[in-house]
Formats: structure tokens, C-alpha cells, sequence
């Protein structure tokens, strides 16, 4: 059977069994909630005594790192509603008004709670915590339990899907937390401890070493169309209910965030992937400030990581031992620094880039606007260039979170003719729902066309905005299905966890 099939598998057991981990799938205060390099700021209690912060020689032993970590690891529980047709297609737009419907339309609807739980590291003594979107994607409710059975209700900060990343945050003080490390300094081969509650046990610690770096499952193009991935493979054993949970170096700092494992039966089979540090401390970083991540574009396309010979013969991939340029494209920061086709990327600020996913993980350290130095062969020569990053859009102002986003929804301005048609003034069609946001979590279909928003007309994407981004807790929107007669409420919660 081939790798990819293993891991589908995987995949398809973790969405039909209900377990939390995709890995079994996925599986300027005086806090470190930006930890820098260098930071000698406030050691944590948790690292009291700890000497291991400063290296030594002998015999490893794990019990120092163990007890930093321990503490710092929390268990994550969440409660999620989900409305789901006992028949598909769901034909029944209007259950909610007229229930006695279903039977004509042939559809029955049930709300099914589900629960989960999964693990987080601590990241400051204020109490944000990091862990996996998949944990906490969709949730209404969030309970975390430190290792002292301490409970607290969680609030979802922000969350990255791209990378499989959120921040949560609880109401407290003086709490516990890890001290980051540097993931580009891990080496293969050496010694990791997995900390977290696997399989609804108490806080459990495994370890091992690390088996490879730098790689791309393509787990998160799940959850997204633009994936990060760029992962560190260990064997420490790692089970459902890991997932958030640290990935620590024997000096106790983290080194990253576990998020899946590769096996057929949905339960450790002897590898397991972990999100690094360096990716883990920009992305976090850029959540709490920005509420989104501050994504960089390089702005050039490269093959696949698994491309064949075959394949890269037809387009002239060499294998130079880095990354091979296929397209630059037109506005972005690759093709403005002189970067073409046929170069071959090696360097990214003097660390050695062999794979795509190397080039992923290095990149997804920078925001728009860092500038960076590009090592790349050309002609069997070697160059150095300065390279200005940019975002998606092509340039490098910051990206901010619509209250369009909570929606999760593909939305359309109502032509002229369909409104005319429809006899409106004009309105806003959903075009189709994710199975995240706001609207996932109420009894609405494709094709619902809003024209009211707490009782004002809406007649485009931006007015619905304006309404939205001045309203607060519950929201009614008031709509049509086209060629139904009849308005249809219904009523969301902008201050709900997703």
C-alpha cells in the first residue's frame, strides 16, 4: 500500500469515527506572549531549578524537562452543535417555520452534540495557549483543565487553518508556561518529549527522537487553500487527544506544537508530525495582534516535492539540491529582485532550503514587508539577492479579519436583472457554506439571499459589512429562497467562538 493511501485512510477514519485529532488525524508586557530570540525576560516557575536551560554533558535524563513541560500542558475540551439532514439532498429550506414540511419534502433534520478533546501548551503566565485549529474548529464551547484539575471557560482568540494553528485564551494570572526554542536548530536524531492527554488519559509523556525534518503530508489542504506545512517527524508516540499538545527538547523549551500522525488504523503506528516552533511563534504572534495571520509571498511556483523523474524531465526540473523555479509570477517580490525561471533556490537567510516544504516553513517566519536574503544558483553560478516580501494582493500593507469571515460563507452581490426578477431591491446570495463559520451552525442552504440585517436593507456585500461590523451578540438576518414565496429569519451570534 502506498503512503498516500495510509494516510488517507487515516484521514477518512478520523472524520467517520469522531476522534479530535487529525492527526489521528491531523492529530510587550511582562509575559512571553511574543517571545523573541533572546528574550532573558521572566523564567516561568515551572523552569524553577531547572538547569538543563543550560545544556550539560552525561546521560540524558528527561524527568527536568518533563517537569517543566508537564504543568504548562493543559487538556482541552469542547462542545460543538451540529445540524445534520437524516436525507440528502436536503430539500427542505424552511424546516425551521414549517417542520410538518419535512415529510413532504422528504428531509428530517437533528441537532447532534458532539464533544471533544485534545491538548494545548501554555504560552503565557496571562493565559493564552496554542493549539491545533482541529481541536477547537467549530466549537461553542471551550473548557480547559490544567494538570493541578484547575478548570477554566476558553476563548477562542484566533485560529490559522492554513497551519492548523489557534490561540485560546483563559482568565488568569501567574499560570505556568513553556519557553520557545528554535526549531531551525533541531537536528535529526536527537532526543524530543511528546507532552499531552492521549486517549482521555491524565497528562502523559512519551519520547523519541527526531526521525526527519521539513515535511509535507497535505493534511491541511483540508482546512485550506493555501497549506503550511513544513513538518517535524518523531517517533515519541503520539494518539488521539495529543493534538496541541507541546513537542519539548531535553533543555524543556518548545521546539512544537504536535498535530497528526501517519497510520492505518487511526492510532499511533510509529510517526508522528509536529508543527515547528519558529512557525509556531510568527503565526501566534500575528493572531493576537492582528487577528489573522500576516501571511508572506515569495511569488514563484515550484514543483511538487514527490514530482516524478518522468515529470520533471518533460519540464526541465533539475536536481541541484534545492528549490527549482517554475514560474514567477507578475507583481511579486521573486520576479522584483531579478529572481527567473530555471533558478534553483538553496538558501533562505543563510539556512539551507532542499524541498518545497523547507522553502513553506522558512517563509511562513516572515510577514509582508521583512526583508530576506535568497541564495539561488543560476547557470551553474551562485547568486545572493535582497528580496522585500509581499502579501497575496502585492504589496505589503497589513491584512485585517472581516466580520465577513465569521460567516464562512461565499457570498455574491444580487445582479440587477435576478433582483428585478426576484422582485427586490437588491440583496446579498450565498453561494455556498464551509463546514466552519457562523452560518454552518444554523438551518440555512446555497441559495438563501439575505435582504436584512437587524432590520436594515442590505442590498450588497459591503452594506451587509457596514451592518455587521456595528452589531454586536445576536444578528437577524431576514432573507428569500428563490422561487419560494415567503421571507425566511434566521439568527447568528457574532460572539460565538467561530
Amino acid at each position: 500500500m502506498k503512503w498516500k493511501q495510509i494516510l488517507a485512510i487515516v484521514l477518512i477514519s478520523a472524520a467517520t469515527t469522531g476522534v479530535t485529532m487529525w492527526g489521528v488525524n491531523h492529530l510587550s508586557h511582562d509575559t512571553y506572549v511574543y517571545q523573541k530570540e533572546g528574550d532573558t525576560g521572566k523564567i516561568p516557575a515551572n523552569y524553577a531549578g531547572f538547569n538543563g536551560l543550560a545544556g550539560g554533558s552525561g546521560p540524558v535524563d528527561f524527568s527536568p524537562a518533563a517537569d517543566a513541560a508537564i504543568p504548562a500542558t493543559v487538556h482541552i475540551k469542547t462542545k460543538a452543535t451540529r445540524t445534520v439532514s437524516n436525507n440528502l439532498p436536503r430539500n427542505n429550506p424552511f424546516g425551521d417555520l414549517f417542520p410538518d414540511l419535512d415529510d413532504f419534502f422528504g428531509d428530517k433534520y437533528r441537532s447532534i452534540p458532539q464533544m471533544a478533546s485534545g491538548s494545548g501548551a501554555i504560552i503565557s503566565e496571562d493565559g493564552y495557549i496554542v493549539t491545533n485549529n482541529h481541536v477547537v474548529d467549530g466549537a461553542d464551547d471551550i473548557t480547559v483543565t490544567l494538570t493541578n484539575k484547575k478548570s477554566f471557560k476558553a476563548k477562542l482568540v484566533a485560529a490559522d487553518p492554513s497551519s492548523d494553528l489557534a490561540v485560546i485564551k483563559v482568565e488568569a494570572k501567574g499560570l505556568p508556561f513553556l519557553l520557545y526554542g528554535n526549531s531551525d536548530e533541531v537536528k535529526v536524531g536527537q532526543w524530543v518529549l511528546a507532552v499531552g492527554y492521549p486517549l482521555t488519559l491524565e497528562t502523559t509523556v512519551t519520547a523519541g527522537i527526531v526521525s526527519a525534518k521539513g515535511r509535507t503530508l497535505e493534511i491541511n489542504r483540508r482546512q485550506s487553500d493555501t497549506p503550511v506545512e513544513s513538518f517535524i517527524q518523531t517517533d515519541a508516540a503520539v494518539n488521539p487527544g495529543n493534538s496541541g499538545g507541546p513537542l519539548i527538547a531535553t533543555d524543556g523549551k518548545l521546539i512544537g506544537i504536535n498535530s497528526a500522525i501517519a497510520s492505518p488504523t487511526g492510532a499511533y503506528a510509529g510517526y508522528s508530525f509536529t508543527i515547528p516552533v519558529n512557525i509556531v511563534k510568527k503565526i501566534v504572534s500575528d493572531l493576537i495582534k492582528f487577528g489573522t495571520v500576516q501571511r508572506a509571498y515569495l511569488g514563484i511556483e515550484y514543483p511538487r516535492d514527490n514530482l516524478s523523474e518522468e515529470d520533471k524531465k518533460q519540464n526541465g526540473i533539475k536536481d541541484d539540491g534545492g528549490v527549482f523555479v517554475m514560474t514567477v509570477r507578475e507583481g511579486g517580490a521573486a520576479i522584483a529582485a531579478g529572481i527567473k525561471k530555471g533558478d534553483v533556490i538553496t538558501k533562505i537567510n543563510n539556512v539551507p532550503v532542499v524541498s518545497g516544504a523547507d522553502l513553506i516553513g522558512q517563509i511562513a517566519t516572515y510577514r509582508p514587508g521583512d526583508k530576506i536574503t535568497l541564495t539561488y544558483q543560476r547557470a551553474g553560478k551562485e547568486y545572493t539577492s535582497t528580496i522585500t516580501l509581499k502579501n497575496k494582493t502585492g504589496n505589503t500593507d497589513i491584512v485585517k479579519n472581516s466580520v465577513l469571515d465569521k460567516l464562512g460563507a461565499d457570498l455574491e452581490n444580487v445582479s440587477k436583472d435576478d433582483a428585478k426578477e426576484m422582485g427586490i431591491k437588491g440583496g446579498v446570495i450565498i453561494k455556498s457554506i464551509s463546514n466552519r463559520g457562523l452560518l454552518s451552525k444554523v438551518r440555512i442552504q446555497d441559495g438563501y439571499v439575505i435582504t436584512k440585517a437587524n432590520g436594515k436593507d442590505v442590498t450588497s456585500v459591503d452594506e451587509l459589512k457596514k451592518v455587521l461590523e456595528g452589531a454586536t451578540g445576536s444578528v437577524k438576518l431576514e432573507g428569500i429562497y428563490p422561487g419560494y414565496d415567503g421571507v425566511y429569519p434566521i439568527v447568528i451570534n457574532l460572539d460565538g467562538a467561530q
